[in-house]
């Protein structure tokens, strides 16, 4: 029984913003807690920090939030 695990290959056409690298990453290469996505494109994947902060500044205006 092994003690650690390999960790998965990517695949293929799934893109992924690595917040620890800050790139992006075709396939899952760094571990779940440190990326964004998946992406369909690594264009998509190259705006997940804009994205995010877009979905935030929504987040602060909507009145359910701000109680």
């Amino acid at each position: 029984m092994a003690l650690f695990k390999k960790p998965a290959p990517g695949k293929p056409g799934e893109w992924y913003y690595c917040l620890r690298h800050q790139r992006v990453e075709e396939g899952p290469e760094c571990r779940a807690a440190d990326r964004m996505g998946p992406y369909a494109t690594r264009e998509e994947a190259s705006h997940a920090m804009e994205h995010a902060a877009d979905r935030e500044r929504d987040w602060q205006g909507d009145p359910r939030w701000n109680d």
